[in-house]
């Protein structure tokens, strides 16, 4: 199923991008693309954004896995009969959200590296992540809704 391989993508992309640079990079050191702009960081995130929640294994860990769990059992149960703008972000977010648990659960830290210099060190999974919540969220906003108010006329 396309949804599937569209996770199975962005955790190879994924871990392909945090090997290079975890094997290229010390931690903390950076290169800079744009100076001032835009570098590439090795960072290790012991926490959730913004280094939350840092050593709290029930919410970095577990809770996590169960999400991604139930996202992918959603996507095969509900694959025919919900909208594939909404499979797609539920598969942007297992994707993104399963490429940083490995992370986690291998090393106990998730590996950033895209540096703004004014937003905390992000990685591919992040973007998924991010993209992901923005796709459900216009989804509802304008999809679902104008769904609802048609089956209300």
């Amino acid at each position: 199923m396309i949804y599937y391989l569209i996770i199975a993508a962005i955790i190879v992309s994924d871990r392909i991008v945090k090997l290079l640079v975890s094997s290229n990079l010390a931690v903390g050191e950076t290169i800079p693309l744009i100076e001032n702009v835009f570098h590439i960081t090795y960072v290790q995130n012991r926490g959730a954004a913004f280094s939350m929640w840092e050593q709290q294994w029930l919410i970095l860990v577990v809770m996590p896995a169960v999400v991604m769990l139930a996202g992918m059992i959603l996507l095969y149960v509900r694959r025919k009969t919900w909208n594939r703008f909404y499979l797609l972000s539920i598969s942007f977010i297992c994707g993104g959200g399963l490429g940083n648990l490995i992370d986690r659960t291998a090393q106990g830290y998730v590996v950033d590296m895209f540096d703004f210099r004014v937003f905390p060190v992000f990685n591919i999974a992040d973007i998924f992540i991010c993209a992901g919540c923005g796709l459900l969220l216009l989804y509802i906003i304008f999809i679902e809704r104008k769904h609802d108010s048609d089956e209300r006329e």
